[in-house]
């Protein structure tokens, strides 16, 4: 099986350097193995860094830089490496999505390989991530719904369980279906993106996996956990968001909620968008109430309170709007959530 890496770096130059080292192991097991380093337009002499390490050897036998004019996202960044690829190479069979802030373990991608093969229906293979002290860490999730919104809301998993909501995340250490994985380690099938479509470009950073892997499961394609592939995931290293909050317990950026408002709105419409929303609401309000008893509160909650109404409840039209770049698709395209 043919694969072609990429990994877009915003800013992280010396991560993306460890990155490449890591994977350099791979190619005993993966010899056709190509890497697309993909630069969003970094401020910090990023391209001048990578341009210059790449072009040296060993990394010039196996390594392609690409420098963007902008920081278009994630989804966009790995849109372009796509896109270049197709338009410049032979098809490869699958793309292996990498963050920078990871570090692979022997085997990983390999691992990741023998999964596609053995799942003729799987558009979407993810690792299993580790925190940096070797704890597992979120890797396979369920789509977000109106009740789990309202849990997350709650914040009180017992009451989901009692009322039979599974939650968004999916048990540690099991292989199989689920319905979308992370973004910071994935092998994607082709065929699967050329049925589907790649990224949809109205999202800047955050959701954009998971409204990929939701349109690929519209068209038959599922997508896997192999926790056989373990990867070291340094989480936040470009955007300092760790599990929704970023450093300090602080309330994410806008486009968090945007994006979040976003994936309801393709996948179920201006209504589903609204009922989500409310359903959080209705879930942090009761937590509210409890609080005021049991004088317990996460830091955070009231400021991602203000910051949902803040950016909208409800839907904008745009934001139900689809914006799939496609495999025949020229690169270069400004992405949509510019023009928004």
């Amino acid at each position: 099986m043919r694969i072609a890496t990429i990994i877009v770096n915003y800013r992280t130059p010396e991560l993306v350097l460890r990155c490449l080292e890591a994977l350099n192991s791979e190619r005993a097991l993966l010899p056709d193995l190509e890497v697309f380093v993909v630069d969003n337009a970094s401020s910090d002499g990023s391209p001048a860094v990578l341009s210059a390490a790449i072009q040296r050897p060993p990394l010039s036998k196996w390594v392609t830089f690409l420098s963007l004019p902008l920081n278009g996202g994630f989804g966009w960044g790995n849109n372009q490496a796509i896109l270049h690829v197709l338009q410049n190479n032979a098809p490869p069979d699958a793309f292996y999505l990498l963050n920078p802030d990871t570090v692979i373990e022997h085997g990983a991608l390999h691992a990741l390989v023998a999964c596609l093969r053995r799942h003729a229906n799987a558009g979407a293979a993810g690792s299993q991530l580790l925190n940096t002290d070797r704890t597992l860490a979120g890797s396979a999730f369920r789509f977000p719904t109106i009740a789990r919104e309202f849990i997350r809301g709650l914040g009180v998993g017992l009451v989901g369980r009692i009322l039979g909501i599974k939650p968004v995340l999916c048990p540690y250490g099991v292989e199989g279906p689920v319905d979308w994985v992370t973004g910071a380690s994935v092998l994607i099938r082709t065929e699967a993106l050329k049925d589907a479509g790649l990224f949809d470009t109205g999202f800047f950073l955050y959701f954009e996996e998971v409204e990929l892997m939701y349109r690929m499961a519209q068209h038959g394609w599922r997508a896997y956990h192999c926790p056989l592939s373990r990867v070291v995931h340094v989480a936040g290293a470009s955007t300092g968001i760790v599990d929704g909050k970023t450093d300090g317990d602080r309330v994410p950026p806008d486009y968090v909620f945007h994006s979040r408002r976003r994936f309801f709105s393709l996948t179920g419409g201006k209504r589903l968008a609204l009922l989500a929303n409310l359903a959080w609401l209705v879930g942090d309000a009761l937590s509210l109430i409890v609080s005021l008893f049991a004088r317990s509160r996460r830091s955070a909650v009231s400021g991602e309170r203000r910051a949902l109404l803040r950016t909208g409840l409800r839907a904008r039209q745009e934001d139900t709007l689809s914006a799939i770049e496609q495999l025949h698709d020229k690169p270069g395209r400004v992405p949509s959530w510019m023009n928004q």
